[in-house]
């Protein structure tokens, strides 16, 4: 099993919408980026955990747990003519981009950004590092379960 934290905006998928959705599940679209995409692509497999972390927002943080509910599969989004995640080199024989499903375990206090930086024993956290921009990152065991612990 690993663990992964992914990015999104609330205000376009927040813990709330995921919480709305049927099943409590979302396919995680709009991933433009190849290490990202290569994480859900080969790595990810169902049950895997997930923080769901709100970001670029007023206050980002963990709002949430999740687990991976479907191995990848063809985002629909790149093959939407005029849709904002629509890549003209994509096709149906040949797609570019890949998403997982991401089912909702439990809706948690926000665990800010602010928070995280202040906990020592996260210092290797990969979304605390400087120059990180990546949408999903993994998640060491171990900063996991004390992540975990923070949200009791």
């Amino acid at each position: 099993m690993r663990y992964w934290l992914m990015k999104s905006e609330p205000s376009d998928v927040s813990i709330d919408d995921l919480a709305s959705f049927p099943n409590q599940t979302v396919d995680w679209y709009g991933v433009r980026n190849y290490q990202a995409r290569n994480f859900m692509r080969d790595q990810m497999q169902v049950g895997d955990g997930v923080l769901f972390y709100h970001s670029n927002c007023d206050e980002p943080g963990i709002a949430g747990i999740a687990e991976v509910s479907r191995l990848a599969y063809p985002d629909r989004t790149q093959f939407i003519e005029g849709h904002k995640y629509f890549d003209p080199k994509a096709t149906q024989e040949s797609p570019r981009w890949f998403n997982v499903d991401v089912k909702l375990v439990r809706k948690t206090r926000l665990l800010s950004l602010k928070e995280l930086r202040d906990t020592p024993e996260l210092a290797n956290l990969r979304i605390l590092q400087k120059g990180n921009r990546l949408s999903i990152t993994p998640v060491d065991p171990r900063d996991w379960e004390i992540i975990l612990d923070k949200l009791k």
